[in-house]
């Protein structure tokens, strides 16, 4: 149950940052004393947001090359240059409209959205829904940088806007870092995975859900073909309902694009995945112990698309496509850039070979990534016809 310890693997941090891990480790166990064993909820939010502490919240380098991870956005400009395309489409229906990205990373994706957008219609504000200090500063460094004329239409928000607006929000890799609850099924009955402290750092727990929580994953395990055997251990998140109405409650018209790795939840919870999908990164390293350098290690798991799209139905949105990133991209335009490479200088046009491989084989993005567009209020003709679901709509697998 994500208990392996790779510490042998993993390359020693600085100890500075060695520091930082042991504070919040410290932070984390003083709570567990207080309150006694904590949800691995409570444990991963601590892990990835505590103030000044946790990875997202700390100034360490996160993305790109010399980080942990990279985004699409990171690898060149087609990303967005293909996901301008839907926006486009949308925004020919709405007139003036802007963007919300929630979660915006370096800022790098936001830039080169306004530098493909401004020759059209682009929008009248760009609004950036970004909970840590570190990455809001990283935000503003680099849109000053790239796309200075627009800096006095960006801003940033502390929570979703309460006034109604019209547009596209957008979250490129964000449900995956909402927190989760993992859980173990022991015959008919599922005990909740819990964070212990132990004589040698954090240790997992089996407590109880409560009655309400108990209930929703009972309810989504009774739905599979096949009730998970004994032993079998993943993950659910119980808050995304909630986080979606927060975040597009005040979205009168328009779309809602959600690009995350993931699955359906008939994949999700396969028999042979017995141990879930959370994943840690750090240095560029896979590993599954999310105990290990807490604050310098990043946590996720894979996006269960079919409990996103029951979220959808309870926010009022309607499911208007769900892709694999490669078809979406496809059919943005991505056949279109490719041609165009091709009087592209040899140093430009093998870079942006490289984008498209990363971005499309089944590999590396192209199918594990997932692109689902919920709608609001837009003419049913174009929320049946978004052109980034024309050549592939899965969504009679949800």
């Amino acid at each position: 149950m994500c208990s392996a310890n790779t510490n042998s693997i993993l390359p020693e941090p600085p100890e500075e940052l060695k520091h930082l891990s042991t504070q919040l480790a410290s932070r984390i166990r003083e709570t567990i004393d207080r309150k006694g064993p904590i949800p691995f909820s409570e444990y991963m939010e601590m892990a990835l947001y505590e103030p000044g502490l946790g990875y997202y919240s700390a100034g360490l380098q996160k993305f790109g090359e010399g980080g942990d991870f990279v985004t699409a956005p990171q690898l060149g400009d087609v990303f967005a240059r293909c996901l301008a395309k839907q926006i486009e489409q949308v925004s020919a229906e709405l007139g003036q409209f802007e963007i919300i990205e929630a979660g915006a990373g370096s800022g790098i994706l936001a830039a080169d959205l306004l530098k493909t957008l401004e020759s059209g219609n682009p929008p009248t504000r760009y609004r950036i829904l970004e909970r840590s200090g570190y990455l809001r500063q990283v935000q503003k460094e680099t849109l000053g940088r790239l796309v200075p004329q627009w800096m006095d239409r960006i801003s940033w928000l502390d929570a979703p806007p309460e006034e109604n607006w019209q547009g596209v929000f957008l979250a490129n890799e964000v449900l995956d870092a909402l927190t989760v609850e993992r859980f173990c099924v022991e015959s008919e009955d599922v005990r909740q995975l819990q964070v212990a402290n132990g004589p040698a750092g954090f240790d997992w727990h089996k407590g109880n859900f409560s009655n309400k929580t108990q209930a929703q994953i009972q309810a989504v395990l009774s739905g599979l073909a096949h009730y998970p055997a004994s032993g079998y251990c993943s993950e659910v998140n119980t808050s995304l309902p909630a986080w979606l109405q927060t975040v597009t409650s005040s979205l009168q018209k328009g779309l809602a694009l959600f690009i995350d790795y993931g699955y359906t939840r008939k994949d999700y919870y396969q028999p042979q995945r017995r141990d879930g999908t959370l994943i840690c990164h750090y240095r560029h390293r896979a590993h599954d112990d999310p105990f290990t350098w807490p604050g310098l290690t990043d946590i996720s798991a894979s996006v269960d698309f079919t409990a996103l799209a029951q979220a959808a139905d309870e926010c009022g949105l309607e499911v208007s496509g769900y892709t694999t990133q490669v078809m979406f991209l496809m059919a943005c335009g991505l056949d279109q850039l490719i041609s165009e490479s091709m009087s592209l200088p040899e140093v430009e046009r093998v870079s942006m070979n490289n984008q498209i491989r990363r971005l499309t084989l089944p590999g590396e993005m192209g199918e594990r990534f997932q692109v689902m567009a919920l709608s609001r209020g837009l003419e049913e003709e174009l929320s049946e016809d978004l052109i980034g679901f024309s050549i592939s709509d899965l969504c009679h697998r949800l």
